[in-house]
């Protein structure tokens, strides 16, 4: 039987890497969407050498729009127009041979073309163009989001609510939103990404819609309920590091 990654191994990946990081970001207003899903489902999904992270015997699957902010090189400026945009984010939970948890993506909705290029480009990722759009008002924000060669879009209003913490290690919320690593499949294999940033202020959120287009856009199937766990933040500035073996 496959050894999961431990809670220290959770804990310890939290640290700063010990090496340059290459971007800097700042994520904001996220909405965490997650449904439980069935693991032999998620597994057929993944390329060799991953393998379906779970809690408790379940495994997730997660629509996460948000904001970027400020996103820039290490060394340069942000700039107008092209550092801020939106983006939204099917994953589930994985762990891979050496048992580092991280982040499969199965799609990226972004409205920056630049950012599209970049993360195609340098870290593999499967991002698509989309027309996004997002708007707040008293709280509540308005959120939409459709594919670019797609029928149907998706629109999300949500809230988060004041006063966010971490979340306590151990906990299913901890286990869905402190990840820091990804993985994405290159033309040299399985390779890693990192990021850094302080753990999640997590806050209760409400939802008062959302779309399932983008877990059928990724070839899954209709849940046929709400989700089963939601949770917001504010934001996070965060450190981006080249991808790794």
């Amino acid at each position: 039987m496959r050894i999961t990654p431990t809670l220290e191994s959770r804990l310890a990946i939290r640290e700063r890497p010990d090496r340059a990081h290459v971007m800097h970001q700042r994520w904001e207003q996220l909405i965490f969407l997650h449904w439980r899903w069935d693991v032999a489902e998620i597994q057929r999904t993944l390329p060799p050498g991953l393998f379906v992270d779970t809690f408790q015997g379940d495994a997730w699957l997660a629509i996460v729009p948000f904001f970027m902010r400020a996103i820039r090189p290490r060394f340069c400026p942000s700039v107008p127009g092209i550092s801020d945009f939106l983006e939204m984010n099917v994953r589930t939970y994985v762990h891979d041979e050496q048992e580092r948890p991280g982040v499969w993506f199965y799609s990226l909705d972004c409205n920056q073309p630049l950012a599209v290029w970049t993360a195609r480009t340098f870290f593999h990722l499967p991002y698509h163009h989309a027309r996004m759009k997002a708007a707040a008002k008293d709280r509540w924000i308005d959120y939409d989001c459709h594919r670019h060669g797609k029928t149907d879009g998706a629109r999300f209003r949500y809230s988060i609510a004041a006063q966010p913490k971490a979340a306590e290690p151990g906990s299913l919320a901890f286990f869905l939103a402190e990840r820091y690593l990804l993985f994405s499949q290159t033309p040299r294999g399985i390779r890693c990404g990192q990021v850094h940033h302080t753990p999640y202020p997590l806050a209760e959120a409400k939802v008062e819609s959302w779309s399932l287009e983008p877990l059928l856009q990724a070839g899954f199937t209709d849940p046929r309920r709400p989700p089963d766990h939601i949770v917001g933040s504010p934001g996070v500035d965060v450190l981006v590091y080249p991808l790794t073996a």
